[in-house]
């Protein structure tokens, strides 16, 4: 299934946007081929969908897990004031310790997840923003991320493809300073060019390409991909919260697969407690009628279902606080 835009998008845009997702560095030359246009005309493109707003923004996804880090997620009910909202927005925003977060309509208010090295310094962290916060926060719950698998943006040709995965088992850090600082600038900019990126992290090209492409290997960086304005292109992103009245290995494996099998799939997410499929699609009656048709097709392995709207999606919002990098 190939969804229908309310901006207009042909073939080559469309090849061009999911080939950006699955990896937003690849060489213009080599897009160039996959869409079969000149390589002049791809970089038009792409240009021409940053400035129509449906590009957002070229992002690195990094996996806090192998570095050291779990990823703790905390749900919060919230007052209507706007100036405390805003408050709270900026001061996750500014703090160093967000790893997503994203505003919603729903179940929740706000969602997000920050990165702690052990469940003590996260019950810190935690107990700060509450405290710091609690003239807004109504209702509060917390949950410990598990693994995630990430689509790609398969909406686009609707030809399914297999996800990345990440979190999963914690390992130590090996990064070093510079390590931080390339992470720190590819993170909000994964189309930098190499030679620019040594520049700013005062290294050589040659130095700079050998650690991305370790931390690659490593698993610290999962993927090179693009933000969109679902806005732009008339779809909805929402996010299933599923609580389980059962869930064995075959369930499981079932539940994938049928999840997998959907253009809108984005992230298929395991918590502690719960799981979180997230999808996009062209309206709330369509994902209504999908939940509906995934309840009827496990009626004993999903208890209820909470949704929320995603308004918002933003990743690493400080991160170079986190990891020293420079300003």
């Amino acid at each position: 299934m190939v969804y229908d835009f309310k901006e207009k998008l042909d073939k080559a845009d469309r090849v061009i946007l999911a080939e950006l997702d699955r990896n937003c560095r690849i060489p213009s030359a080599r897009l160039a081929k996959i869409a079969r246009k000149s390589r002049q005309s791809v970089e038009y493109r792409i240009r021409r969908l940053v400035e129509r707003g449906i590009i957002t923004s070229f992002n690195t996804s990094i996996n806090p897990h192998r570095m050291g880090c779990k990823i703790y997620k905390i749900y919060l009910q919230l007052r209507n004031i706007p100036e405390e909202k805003l408050r709270l927005f900026g001061y996750l925003r500014k703090s160093g310790i967000v790893y997503w977060m994203g505003e919603c309509d729903g179940a929740w208010d706000l969602i997000f997840g920050v990165f702690a090295k052990s469940d003590y310094e996260f019950y810190t962290l935690k107990n700060e923003i509450i405290s710091g916060f609690g003239n807004i926060i109504v209702k509060n719950f917390h949950d410990v991320l598990v693994d995630v698998k990430q689509y790609p943006k398969m909406y686009f040709t609707g030809e399914l493809r297999e996800p990345v995965m990440f979190a999963g088992e914690l390992v130590p850090s090996g990064l070093d300073d510079l390590d931080h600082k390339i992470l720190g600038e590819i993170v909000n900019n994964g189309r930098i060019p190499v030679t620019e990126l040594a520049t700013r992290v005062d290294s050589n090209p040659a130095t700079v390409a050998a650690r991305m492409k370790k931390m690659v290997q490593s698993g610290v960086i999962i993927q090179y991909r693009i933000g969109i304005n679902l806005n732009a292109l008339g779809l909805e992103h929402y996010k299933a919260i599923m609580h389980l009245e059962r869930y064995t290995k075959e369930d499981e494996k079932k539940l994938l697969a049928y999840m997998s099998s959907l253009p809108g799939i984005q992230y298929f997410i395991r918590n502690i407690w719960d799981i979180e499929p997230e999808i996009v699609v062209p309206s709330y009656h369509d994902y209504r009628e999908l939940m509906e048709k995934v309840k009827l097709e496990f009626p004993f392995v999903i208890k209820n279902i909470e949704s929320v709207l995603m308004k918002t999606d933003e990743w690493t919002p400080g991160y170079r606080n986190l990891l020293g990098a420079k300003p």
